[in-house]
């Protein structure tokens, strides 16, 4: 099985968390998902995880983190059927026969895939000591976006049965990880907190926002979907450490500066002869001006590397910014971490093919519009016969066509 049709069918797995709706036994303002979950979660643990190793000078790996919040993602759209409750009170007592569970049916997922990546799933769930701070920092990031997501519930209903109850459950798995540093400062609710708020405000833009659409995806869902794809693709390509967890971030961040300016669709760009120029500046003006300060100025350089120029190919030698390099020169001669390498062109490759899968899915469903058809359509000709960073995008590509219900695009 070549590689590009198996990670077709993992990615249709993670596109299954777009309908998993969150908290639907309760009062809900707004659409909760598990994706946006996931998501949300994962730029959570970006911050924990920085502050440890800034402050604490604590040696994170950032391979098993990311990966990490992979595998557990996977592994909760297997057990779909689970409430939270019912999921942690089962893993509490019968946790190695659902991973047992989880693994077989992921087998199917993995054939093809990057076989060490297949072994560290296992290993994340089979051996206790395996990556056993990561895993800290992740369920950490776990409950402080599930708290984030229950304030939003408690507000809007706080005379529901049992919510106190569930107030102080999530309260004090959250004051259980306060040896975290990132979770004390995130626990005051100031600047850094103001950056992962500001992140969370991503999980209410959705995309194709001028269409109906099932199942509706958000700027941030997405964005992990992106940072998944590029991780996987970047595996694949033998990338080295500080080149995957460039491209997961890239990935992850790609989009940050919509939440301040919204989902802006392309043809509206550039209906307007300069708009894009525009958007593009009052973007970055609002980046270095209300997002950034919100981050520890340590860290500011590392965000505006992964939003600026952010579907280039990229590298820094001793400090100074080289982008717009062939693939295979990143792939050989720069593919080390001292170049800080940042696979550009791949990531943007993999934003096409969520917003693809984006069109294609709710097309499948009969919900369509003649944004969502010509999308799609545009998106497949510019791919169909397309390689991008050693990965074949026309098989992924014609792996969701062949499975379409209208194949006349």
């Amino acid at each position: 099985m070549k590689k590009e049709t198996s990670m077709a069918k993992l990615i249709e797995r993670f596109y299954e968390a777009a309908s998993m709706q969150r908290w639907n036994d309760h009062i809900r303002p707004v659409e909760l998902t598990e994706l946006d979950k996931q998501a949300h979660k994962m730029v959570i643990a970006y911050v924990i995880a920085k502050f440890e190793e800034k402050d604490r000078d604590a040696d994170v790996d950032w391979k098993k983190l990311i990966e990490g919040g992979i595998f557990e993602f996977l592994h909760r759209t297997v057990l779909t059927d689970l409430k939270p409750p019912v999921f942690h009170k089962m893993m509490d007592e019968k946790e190695e026969d659902l991973n047992k569970h989880v693994l077989k049916q992921l087998e199917e997922d993995f054939k093809g895939i990057n076989r060490e990546f297949r072994e560290n799933f296992e290993s994340y769930f089979f051996e206790p000591s395996y990556a056993k701070f990561e895993k800290r920092i992740l369920q950490a990031a776990h409950y402080l976006a599930t708290n984030w997501e229950f304030k939003i519930i408690y507000h809007t209903a706080p005379f529901i049965y049992g919510i106190e109850e569930t107030r102080a459950a999530i309260e004090n798995q959250i004051e259980d990880h306060y040896d975290l540093i990132g979770v004390q400062k995130l626990s005051l609710e100031k600047k850094s907190y103001g950056f992962v708020d500001l992140c969370g405000q991503l999980r209410f833009q959705e995309r194709w926002a001028h269409s109906p659409r099932i199942p509706k995806t958000s700027v941030l869902g997405h964005m992990y979907i992106v940072a998944i794809n590029a991780y996987l693709f970047s595996l694949e390509n033998g990338a080295c450490p500080k080149r995957l967890y460039n491209n997961f971030f890239a990935g992850l961040f790609h989009d940050l500066p919509e939440v301040m300016t919204k989902d802006i669709i392309s043809p509206v760009k550039r209906s307007v002869e300069g708009l894009e120029d525009i958007i593009k500046e009052y973007e970055e003006n609002q980046m270095n001006t209300k997002l950034l300060p919100l981050l520890p100025h340590s860290w500011r350089r590392e965000m505006r590397y992964f939003t600026e120029n952010e579907f280039e190919n990229k590298v820094k030698i001793k400090g100074e910014l080289l982008k717009g390099i062939d693939f295979r020169e990143l792939n050989t001669k720069y593919n080390s971490d001292e170049f800080s390498p940042v696979d550009g062109k791949l990531i943007k490759a993999c934003d096409k093919l969520a917003a693809f899968i984006e069109a294609d899915l709710s097309i499948k469903h009969s919900i369509t519009s003649k944004h969502l058809e010509e999308g799609r359509k545009n998106i497949y000709d510019d791919f169909k016969s397309k390689k991008v960073s050693g990965t074949d995008f026309g098989l992924i590509f014609d792996h969701f066509k062949r499975k379409s219900f209208k194949i006349d695009f």
